[in-house]
């Protein structure tokens, strides 16, 4: 038989399945309650609006354009509406700095490409977005722990990025609600990241795919924000924005955006000429007419439904959970971060509670390069009602009170 093995990539061994997207199969089994996938309720979302913008397209001589190949920046209009919004953030762009890609995902495919080379740092939060780790996994990096409020200095990244082969490129992480730990990074927090990135010379990626998702608390600003505010002008910053309308108009139509300099746009610009070209056409005008109309009125509405279901979980983990368990508390986002007493391990807690509980999470392990994190996991409360968040806290809070108690 033929060993594929001997003729991929060194690359493609770096390469994972996603925990999460394996995890999302139980969605279609009626006897689990899933806390595990971090998706909207797609009773939320505007099915009407979609439904009607694109017969509205299909009625038009826009048609022509939307089923016709296109430029790869993307389509103008979604890229006007959204320097409007950006500019609210204290985001002054211009056309050149706004690039569409398919999803936010994609555009940290792109990221990893365009500054890792083999056995370079990415600097990323302990733990991090698992998606993250899997883009930048096929350009073969190490990785070491950002701590944006924490003490490390330049000289002990660039020596272990030394020891490792090659040199510190960018720090990445999700400043607000992110996704796994739903925890915010503070101003004073992002302001030392500015510093840090400026005496290192190194990239921030910003993931702001939960930017729109606050519920309470005092807004902070964007990284990108804070830095054209030091440089005045977003062609002198380092901080590279990356959005998404998945977490709220649709994720299944694959739209996401990167802010940045004009230089590295112009790069990412030739990365999707040469990976496909261009995003769906005819789906980024859907976005752009459904975000023009009616953007800030559907963003308050999973607001209001998401909000609720936060405090929903957050008071039934208060109820439920037994003593030597923790968990954080987010402002916004999607996502519950559960610290389990030492020693247990999240991932043989999800094999018992998936057999008797009937409950499914991620374990935090798969959150952490280092593989670190075994007695924590996740929780999403964005795709569950009040009903099923209270009785499937309580039988993992009966679960893990029992696996307490047995040891």
């Amino acid at each position: 038989m033929l060993n594929w093995d001997n003729i991929f990539a060194t690359r493609s061994s770096r390469m994972r399945a996603s925990e999460i997207r394996e995890l999302l199969k139980l969605l279609d089994r009626p006897d689990i309650i899933s806390f595990a996938g971090g998706i909207p309720d797609p009773a939320l979302f505007p099915d009407k609006e979609f439904k009607q913008a694109y017969a509205d397209i299909f009625d038009s001589a826009a048609v022509n354009s939307a089923l016709q190949y296109s430029v790869s920046e993307g389509y103008k209009p979604l890229r006007e509406w959204l320097i409007t919004q950006l500019a609210a953030l204290g985001i002054p762009c211009e056309l050149d700095n706004v690039f569409i890609v398919s999803g936010s995902q994609q555009g940290l495919d792109y990221l990893g490409k365009l500054f890792l080379s083999p056995n370079d740092t990415a600097l990323v939060t302990w733990p991090t977005y698992l998606g993250a780790l899997q883009a930048f996994n096929a350009y073969e990096p190490s990785y070491d722990q950002l701590t944006p409020n924490g003490n490390r200095t330049p000289d002990s990244y660039r020596a272990q990025a030394a020891a490792a082969g090659g040199k510190v490129k960018f720090a990445y992480l999700s400043a607000d609600f992110s996704n796994p730990t739903g925890e915010t990074v503070d101003l004073a927090g992002r302001e030392k990241l500015i510093d840090l990135a400026n005496e290192m010379d190194i990239a921030i990626i910003e993931d702001a795919a939960y930017q729109s998702l606050r519920y309470d608390g005092d807004p902070v600003p964007p990284i990108l924000a804070l830095e054209i505010a030091q440089k005045g002008h977003i062609d002198d910053t380092r901080t590279i924005y990356c959005g998404s309308f998945s977490k709220t108009l649709a994720p299944g139509l694959r739209v996401g955006f990167i802010v940045a300099n004009a230089p590295v746009i112009r790069k990412l610009v030739l990365m999707k000429q040469a990976a496909d070209l261009h995003s769906s056409t005819i789906n980024q005008m859907a976005i752009a007419e459904v975000a023009r109309k009616g953007f800030d009125a559907q963003v308050a509405k999973i607001k209001a439904a998401y909000s609720k279901r936060r405090d929903c979980m957050l008071a039934a983990l208060e109820k439920h959970m037994p003593e030597g368990t923790s968990w954080t508390k987010p402002e916004g986002g999607m996502f519950i971060w559960v610290t389990l007493p030492k020693g247990m391990d999240g991932a043989k807690l999800l094999a018992k509670s998936i057999e008797s509980a009937k409950v499914a999470f991620v374990p935090g392990r798969a959150f952490f390069a280092d593989g670190s994190g075994e007695n924590t996991f996740r929780i999403s409360f964005s795709s569950s009602n009040e009903a099923r968040i209270e009785d499937g806290i309580a039988r993992l809070g009966a679960l893990i009170t029992g696996e307490i108690g047995g040891k």
